[in-house]
């Protein structure tokens, strides 16, 4: 990946103060937001204004990039994690429109629910819905999402965090509206997972009912069973009854802890349609005339 150097891109130097790289920010965000702006190339020059200003607002972040940059590296310069890098903040903000080198740096959007509390929504924020499949969030990607502005409707690429849960909030710093003190606000989208036609899920953990033979839940058996990761063998025990619940350990969505997989067993009877299929489940009752599942 190639080093980017965020101070050119807000046109300020590197001693500059904090005020100093709010203002350059602002004025350069009016200028290049994408609601407003009439520029050539907006949207991308918005996008690295943007992630300039999120990698030098925060103290600790600016003088990790500081040490980062202190390597001798000039924009465009070939850089790998570990090359005078890659300090896991954990970050927060971005949800997506973040390049892979800001990400090396800082960390993943881990998809944590809104900070700001329920308060008043700050001028020029826009919050809406992200609705998204179960294996996105099984496996993180990305989503589109448009957004309709004073200048029409813009899509944006979403980068959804491997893991995430209904009523998880991604936000997009800055890819809101223009407020009224002309700077742009944030777009803050909760995370609604779309129902599955296989699993059900609860928190981060899974189910999933899986029919089974009658012979196998008497005799025991091993069977495929569909997880978000792909198929896997399970042991049924012998003499398993309908209804019963296994777990497959770590099979649910990522997380810390991994959530887990339940697989609830239905036993399902072949229909006799045929006097040799009666003959066959006569021959059954008469081998066990004592089984009666109601006695109790």
């Amino acid at each position: 990946m190639r080093f980017k150097d965020y101070y050119d891109v807000l046109g300020v130097k590197a001693d500059a103060s904090a005020d100093e790289i709010k203002a350059a920010y602002r004025k350069l965000a009016r200028r290049y937001h994408p609601d407003v702006s009439k520029e050539k190339n907006a949207e991308e020059r918005f996008k690295d204004i943007n992630e300039a200003f999120e990698a030098l607002k925060e103290p600790d972040r600016r003088a990790a990039y500081d040490q980062a940059r202190a390597g001798g590296f000039r924009a465009g310069d070939e850089f790998r994690p570990g090359s005078g890098g890659g300090f896991d903040f954990g970050v927060d903000v971005g949800g997506g429109q973040f390049s892979d080198f800001f990400e090396s740096l800082f960390g993943r959007m881990r998809g944590n629910p809104d900070r700001r509390g329920r308060g008043e929504q700050p001028d020029g924020e826009v919050r809406a819905e992200l609705e998204i499949d179960l294996a996105t969030a099984y496996a993180g990607g990305k989503q589109r999402f448009s957004l309709s502005g004073p200048r029409g409707t813009r899509t944006l690429e979403v980068k959804v965090p491997r893991g995430i849960q209904s009523g998880q909030s991604i936000r997009l710093s800055g890819q809101g509206h223009v407020g009224a003190d002309g700077t742009p606000g944030d777009l803050l989208l909760q995370v609604k997972l779309r129902p599955d036609p296989r699993f059900s899920i609860q928190g981060r953990d899974i189910s999933v009912n899986l029919p089974i033979t009658p012979w196998e839940a008497a005799l025991g058996a091993r069977v495929s069973v569909p997880t978000l990761g792909g198929d896997v063998e399970m042991a049924i025990p012998a003499g398993t009854q309908s209804g019963r619940r296994l777990r497959l350990k770590g099979r649910g969505l990522p997380g810390d802890p991994d959530g887990d997989q339940f697989v609830v067993l239905q036993v399902h009877v072949p229909a006799a349609t045929g006097d040799a299929d009666r003959k066959a489940w006569e021959a059954l009752r008469r081998q066990f005339p004592d089984f009666d599942p109601r006695r109790r």
